[in-house]
C-alpha cells in the first residue's frame, strides 16, 4: 500500500528552525529519488529539494544554503532541516517521489511569522 506521511511542521518566528520528516512506503522509497515540495496559499506546488538514491542533493534557489534534505534508507524516511526560516517559506510541505508521483499525503503546515 502506497503511503506518504509528513510530520514536523509548526509555527515559528522568522530566523527559526524546523525539521520535517516523511515516512514512506518501501515501494516508493527504495531506489527512487525523493523530493520535498511546498504549496503556499494561492500558489502552485513547487519543488523545494531532491535527494537521489545515492544521496546526491539539489535545492531550489530560494532555499539553498538554508535547507538540508536527507534520507534514511533503513527507515524509508526522508528529512528536511529548515534553518533561517523566512515568512515566504510559509506553506504546506509535501513529500513524494521526484519522478512518477504517487498519491499525495496530507502534508504538514509550516507557518513563519515575521
Amino acid at each position: 500500500q502506497v503511503r506518504l506521511v509528513e510530520s514536523g511542521g509548526g509555527l515559528v518566528q522568522a530566523g527559526g528552525s524546523l525539521g520535517l520528516s516523511c515516512a514512506a512506503s518501501r515501494s516508493i522509497f527504495v531506489d527512487n529519488s525523493m523530493a520535498w515540495y511546498r504549496q503556499a496559499p494561492g500558489k502552485q506546488r513547487e519543488l523545494v529539494a531532491v535527494v537521489t538514491s545515492n544521496g546526491s542533493t539539489n535545492y531550489a534557489d530560494s532555499v539553498k544554503g538554508r535547507f538540508t534534505i536527507s534520507r534514511d534508507d533503513a527507515k524509508y524516511t526522508m528529512y528536511l532541516q529548515m534553518n533561517s526560516l523566512k515568512p515566504e517559506d510559509t506553506a504546506v510541505y509535501y513529500c513524494n517521489a521526484h519522478i512518477g508521483w504517487v498519491r499525495w499525503g496530507q502534508g504538514t503546515q509550516v507557518t513563519v511569522t515575521s
